[in-house]
């Protein structure tokens, strides 16, 4: 049976991330205490000094290229659905006409 994966809120993330930076805890000591994965744990860590302590507030700006990235992203799933469309009304005109 596969294992579900726990799911930590923001503020548990940042708390977290303020005991290893504030507080000058070992990653290894807060990971034990608070029952997370040390991998987990140095990931929210990296995150939150690469975004300059906006990591999981959803405050973070967006470089110009993810900012274009989400807009491609968006536009090709919408050229899909519309493509899907096309298929299926070419496919049932398509029937008609025999």
């Amino acid at each position: 049976m596969a294992k579900s994966r726990k799911r930590y809120t923001d503020e548990f993330k940042i708390d977290a991330v303020r005991l290893v930076l504030d507080e000058g805890l070992s990653k290894a000591e807060v990971s034990h205490r608070l029952g997370v994965g040390q991998d987990s744990l140095g990931k929210w860590v990296r995150a939150y000094k690469s975004t300059n302590g906006n990591a999981f507030t959803g405050k973070v700006e967006l470089t110009e290229e993810q900012k274009e990235l989400r807009r491609l992203r968006i536009e090709n799933r919408e050229l899909r659905m519309e493509r899907e469309i096309l298929k299926k009304a070419t496919a049932f005109f398509a029937k008609d006409v025999k």
